[in-house]
């Protein structure tokens, strides 16, 4: 089990997708996006999100996302942060995101 402190280490922030790449070098279809996150700047990560999302439905989509891993390397590219997601029944990602828009960079609580 999870403690309340530890919990409270992990830093998820909303952020809006600025731009969207082709990422062929992954192992697994993957996007490789940049986020804007306020105050924090811009990041970007990787995302096996090709399923549901084009590049044309996820610029300007504000998301959910961790903040605070060390950057991670996938095949040529350095990821940032993680951006969050669900699988569906079928086993494909389907993104959090705010009900409304709000600040990027906003803390979840």
């Amino acid at each position: 089990m999870l403690n309340w402190n530890e919990f409270l280490k992990i830093d998820m922030r909303t952020g809006t997708i600025l731009k969207v790449e082709p990422f062929p070098e992954a192992h697994k279809a993957a996007w490789k996006l940049t986020l804007d996150f306020g105050p924090l700047g811009l990041k970007k990560t990787s995302a096996q999100i090709t399923d549901l999302y084009d590049e044309n439905n996820l610029i300007g989509r504000q998301v959910v996302a961790v903040v605070n891993f060390p950057p991670k390397q996938i095949a040529n590219f350095f990821s940032e942060c993680l951006v969050l997601g669900v699988a569906d029944e079928e086993g494909k990602i389907v993104l959090l995101q705010t009900a409304q828009k709000v600040k990027n960079g906003q803390k979840i609580h």
